[in-house]
């Protein structure tokens, strides 16, 4: 499997690279009502730290299995560590906790807005001017993000006002780092900078979690442990190595476009797993996100 593509290189559409954004997709897709259900058997940010590190140490096994190098020279040491910070330990801390108090379908839509932040940071970062596609996507994510916040009324809680609030500094970091990371990339082969970035930035989470957390890991139930498996093996090693897979075999934006299938499962497990809402105000939502992800990624 290809590492990476040599830039200017045409890269076409293939049955295995669709299979593997597949993939992708749905181990993605399935972990946000996972990650909600082991909510009510674990603290947040031990569970997200948990998670994080045991994948990375797997993805770690993965990269060495496969004769890459885990090495990183001395000087690209604090670009890495920030790329974790912006997109890991935001991520896994913000979401985790937003969890808390937002139904998973939801955070999952308004997490994946990620691409309409990363167009509009484009411009002062990458000198990116906003074009027509751009600003359609913004007006139709701050429609869905409206439609999430205040659709069954006017009345906003706190604790929901505050989740809503989380993912999307989650969601805003992620774009951020994505961003940045264009402008400085990292002479890494993805897996590796992949493994380095998620244990150095849920170790952290891990970390402060161990400290003001109560973990109690025996009261677990056997749904509780399976779940745990899944977040780890699944959604950290088999998803993201199904990703890089994707990557080589599509076109960037093929696969990119391709991860909006991500919010729509979260929003329909969800509904069947735990039976959060699924009406004409969540429906409407997703569409909006769904529309505004497109265009950002078509621009």
């Amino acid at each position: 499997m290809p590492d990476h593509i040599t830039p200017g290189a045409r890269v076409r559409i293939t049955p295995a690279g669709l299979l593997f954004l597949a993939t992708t997709s749905v181990g993605w897709g399935l972990n946000w009502p996972a990650t909600k259900y082991l909510l009510s058997e674990l603290p947040p940010l031990t569970l997200r730290g948990v998670t994080g590190l045991a994948g990375a140490a797997l993805l770690a096994v993965v990269v060495l299995v496969r004769g890459q190098s885990l090495r990183v020279e001395h000087a690209l040491w604090p670009r890495l560590c920030l790329y974790a910070f912006l997109n890991v330990t935001c991520w896994m801390a913000l979401m985790g906790i937003a969890l808390l108090w937002l139904p998973a379908g939801e955070a999952s839509m308004i997490a994946y807005t990620m691409p309409v932040w990363a167009s509009v940071l484009a411009w002062p970062i990458l000198g990116e001017r906003p074009n027509v596609l751009r600003i359609i996507a913004l007006l139709l994510a701050f429609g869905g993000l409206t439609v999430i916040l205040g659709g069954e009324g006017i009345s906003i809680t706190p604790e929901k006002l505050t989740g809503f609030v989380m993912v999307l500094g989650g969601a805003f970091a992620f774009a951020l780092g994505a961003v940045l990371s264009k402008k400085w990339p990292l002479p890494l082969p993805p897996m590796t900078a992949a493994a380095w970035q998620i244990g150095l930035g849920c170790f952290p989470v891990g970390l402060v979690g161990a400290l003001i957390e109560t973990s109690h890991f025996a009261a677990v139930t056997p749904l509780g442990w399976w779940l745990l498996g899944y977040s780890t093996v699944i959604q950290f090693c088999v998803a993201y190595v199904s990703w890089f897979a994707a990557l080589a075999r599509l076109p960037a934006s093929v696969a990119a476009i391709g991860t909006t299938a991500v919010p729509v499962i979260g929003v329909v497990a969800s509904a069947i797993g735990l039976h959060e809402p699924l009406g004409l105000v969540q429906i409407a939502a997703l569409m909006l996100t769904l529309g505004g992800i497109v265009l950002a990624t078509r621009s």
